[in-house]
């Protein structure tokens, strides 16, 4: 990306949205900007868990280093880091994929201080049943307001505040895009369709919000909103909490080894996003996404790249490499390893180096 600096936008276009929190802080309220200007060049590539760990690699392996798997492929990191903050409501020292919450924290401050861009999902457990995300127990309603699981709830929502709150260099909190209760379209979570109602799912989005901004004082959020690839009946805006509720749109598409049927729905989904955010003046996002150990040849350059190119989301996210047979993006040695590295070097995908770049 020789000429990246040329391709830089430099046009002070940028008009700030309304944002769900009125008192957002300064970074958070710099961080919208730099994903507005980010789109003016491309899509932010990002990794879930890109730096705690790795296919054969874990955090305990490299104590002081920083490192992942995209970075030992292409030499650069990803722009967008993204972490999973499940079992933190549980007062647990480790998330679900064992990263203990303190390493998590100092991975978070170097990514950030490394200019990269953060986003935080949330797989909590069941707060009726005691089970994990996946356990479609109906549990939403009971963790309203007047809910017999209300008190646990709140206590669950004041331990993730004080998580984003400690997330500060010198005084200034780390910005964090804050994606949760994700794919409520789809019926495997316990907030998800047929496990609550799309009424009790907005009220639950409303209230959380609500809790962190107002009675916790989190002034550190953009608020994520991301349904699951579309099916033929479902509407985007089915369990949409409202534009005082969200500030970013999102849409997760995995391809499940069939990227004819992939492409029709991120091409689809990702153009009914557009059409909304822009409605709705939010920025928009591919949320999730990712062929799970990437068996189809040239899948970076000839499934994904020419058909999100021209979609204007300010990042990708891909999903974790947790081992050999459950990874997202290429290690060293990987089969489609030089794909990603031409991937790498096309003009509108951004890695770390290419956003630090980035005039606003």
């Amino acid at each position: 990306m020789m000429c990246f600096g040329c391709k830089t936008s430099n046009i002070n276009d940028y008009k700030p949205p309304a944002f769900v929190d009125n008192n957002l802080s300064k970074n958070t309220k710099k961080l919208h900007e730099k994903l507005y200007y980010t789109t003016k060049s491309g899509f932010a590539i990002g990794h879930q868990d890109a730096t705690a760990y790795g296919v054969n690699w874990g955090y305990e392996d490299n104590p002081n280093l920083m490192r992942s798997d995209v970075n030992d492929v292409v030499r650069d990191f990803p722009a967008v880091f993204g972490f999973e903050i499940g079992h933190l409501e549980l007062g647990n020292s480790m998330s679900l994929d064992k990263v203990p919450f303190d390493r998590m924290k100092k991975l978070i401050i170097d990514a950030h201080n490394k200019g990269g861009i953060i986003t935080i999902s949330w797989h909590l457990n069941n707060p009726s049943s005691g089970g994990s995300s996946w356990d479609k127990t109906a549990a939403v309603h009971d963790i309203l307001k007047g809910g017999q699981h209300r008190e646990k709830y709140e206590l669950w929502v004041s331990r993730i505040a004080n998580f984003f709150n400690s997330l500060h260099v010198d005084s200034k909190l780390v910005p964090i895009i804050f994606r949760p209760f994700h794919e409520m379209n789809g019926s495997w979570f316990w907030w998800g369709e047929g496990n609550c109602t799309s009424e009790d799912y907005i009220a639950l989005w409303r209230d959380t919000v609500t809790l962190l901004k107002d009675k916790h004082k989190v002034h550190n959020l953009l608020y994520a909103y991301s349904p699951n690839k579309l099916n033929p009946d479902d509407n985007y805006m089915t369990y949409y909490p409202g534009d005082y509720y969200v500030d970013i749109l999102g849409i997760d598409v995995y391809d499940f080894k069939d990227s004819e049927d992939y492409v029709k729905s991120i091409i689809h989904d990702l153009n009914i996003v557009k059409t909304i955010a822009g409605e709705k003046n939010k920025l928009y996002a591919f949320t999730e996404t990712g062929s799970e150990t990437l068996s189809t040849p040239n899948w970076f350059t000839e499934v994904l790249y020419p058909n999100i190119k021209d979609s204007g989301i300010s990042w990708v996210l891909f999903w974790r490499n947790a081992r050999i047979d459950h990874h997202y993006m290429p290690y060293k040695g990987h089969p489609i390893e030089k794909d990603f590295v031409t991937f790498e070097k096309l003009p509108k995908t951004l890695f770390l180096r290419d956003i630090q770049k980035i005039k606003y």
